[in-house]
């Protein structure tokens, strides 16, 4: 499960092998959800509402590396660390 990004201690993960729809994993001490790439909606999981904002916020700015992540972790299993929320 490699991780992609980390700040204010949430941890951003991505799996090989997932399954659809595109969405990457966090973790924030006790809590953890999915959240959806396209629409930054929580699929799965619970997170504090300051964190989610700021999640959110993260991936707004990391869409599309993000999607491209997404898309090498299932082709080559390559990715790329993406900066975190400054």
């Amino acid at each position: 499960m490699p991780e992609i990004s980390r700040f204010l201690g949430i941890k951003i993960f991505m799996y090989f092998n997932e399954h659809n729809p595109p969405h990457f994993h966090v973790q924030y001490n006790e809590y953890k959800a999915s959240i959806r790439i396209e629409t930054f909606g929580v699929m799965e999981g619970k997170l504090p509402s300051k964190v989610l904002g700021l999640v959110v916020e993260w991936a707004e700015d990391h869409q599309d590396e993000l999607m491209q992540n997404w898309n090498t972790i299932e082709e080559s299993g390559e990715y790329c660390k993406i900066e975190p929320l400054v």
